[in-house]
């Protein structure tokens, strides 16, 4: 909801050259969090979890209009990141607890749907209200909904049958919380692919004003939409063929979407590479999920999960930083922004073709 509007937001506060560390430093913390999401998942279940998530949701879209300074600005962006390092961990681990293995990749394709429904109509709606209430009453609105999202997760049943009390001793992490090795292939993939993910949500703003698109959440909804549709098939499909088929055709896909945004010079040609993007993202996201659920031990899903979302923030912080250092404010570097990213998607591709073997669907 406040993303598209973030980077004119920083630019007011004189804060323009930044622009690359809006997501950058969000996922910097949601990447460091993830070890310790992981094993409070496995620990002391999976809804408090959720919960610690959507409460720094509430605290900072409360805080950002009380804002004034860039440095400030950029603190919170780091502390937001604690958000994302936890609520999507104890999602997965939760629904991979009341799933039947064999219909893992549609039931994380069903996750990911729910989450571009916001995805879809958060940008379009947080940009009405800006441009219309001014930006203090669209954090206000984020932060509501964020409300919300706490009082249904105080409503649900927990998942996790071996629960321990939280301690500090809760927090401490050792070496081997900070990766789960068996789920390497999938987290590779994940990198790779998130990489265009972090440079789309940076770059677009300016991409979608220099041809010409005013509301600037327009091309995060035609993303989002995109990926909505697909996600639900793309599970399925995995769970049918395989998740290496399945991730071979969707890397594909982002490969050549990179190569259609980059080449855009017309509004038109910018919503069909989005588009086309959102449905390569809507496939590959839950495909990777499942893979790695698939993976996992059972006692660990939490710490599979949350290594996976490691490399996710990973690629998704690289691309963001390096995507807003490649473009400089410039135009006429839009075309090599975003061919890095179809080169990386399609090192994707060879590397899945290198793999000798795959999990198609696990117990």
């Amino acid at each position: 909801m406040i993303i598209p509007e973030l980077p004119a937001y920083l630019t007011s506060l004189g804060g323009a050259d930044y622009k690359g560390l809006i997501i950058s430093l969000f996922t910097i913390t949601a990447m460091i969090s993830r070890p310790f999401s992981g094993k409070l998942a496995d620990k002391i279940g999976r809804v408090p979890v959720m919960m610690v998530g959507s409460t720094v949701c509430i605290i900072c879209s409360f805080i950002y209009p009380l804002l004034t300074g860039v440095y400030g600005f950029l603190i919170l962006r780091l502390v937001h990141g604690f958000s994302t390092g936890f609520t999507p961990t104890g999602q997965t681990a939760y629904l991979s607890d009341i799933i039947p293995a064999e219909r893992r990749g549609e039931a994380m394709g069903l996750l990911g749907t729910a989450g571009s429904v916001g995805m879809a109509g958060g940008p379009a709606l947080g940009g009405t209200v800006a441009n219309h209430f001014g930006l203090q009453a669209m954090f206000m609105c984020s932060s509501a909904l964020a409300i919300i999202s706490v009082v249904i997760l105080a409503g649900i049943r927990e998942t996790l049958n071996d629960k321990h009390r939280f301690g500090l001793h809760a927090l401490k992490v050792s070496k081997s919380d900070l990766f789960e090795p068996r789920v390497l292939t999938p987290c590779l993939v994940m990198v790779l692919c998130s990489y265009a993910y972090g440079a789309m949500f940076t770059i677009m703003p300016d991409f979608g004003e220099h041809v010409g698109i005013k509301n600037k959440g327009l091309l995060f909804t035609y993303l989002t939409v995109a990926s909505l549709l697909v996600r639900l098939i793309g599970g399925k499909a995995s769970d049918r063929w395989g998740r290496k088929s399945v991730l071979q055709v969707s890397t594909t896909l982002i490969a050549i979407s990179m190569i259609i945004v980059a080449l855009a010079e017309t509004q038109l040609q910018l919503i069909v590479g989005v588009t086309l993007y959102g449905f390569a993202q809507g496939t590959t996201s839950p495909t990777l999920l499942a893979w790695a659920t698939d993976l996992s031990e059972e006692n660990r899903k939490g710490r599979g999960i949350a290594s996976l979302y490691i490399f996710m923030e990973l690629g998704i912080g690289i691309g963001a930083f390096a995507s807003g250092l490649i473009f400089a404010n410039q135009a006429s570097n839009f075309f090599i922004t975003f061919s890095v990213c179809c080169g990386l998607a399609a090192l994707a591709f060879i590397y899945l073709g290198a793999h000798r073997s795959t999990v198609k669907v696990s117990s």
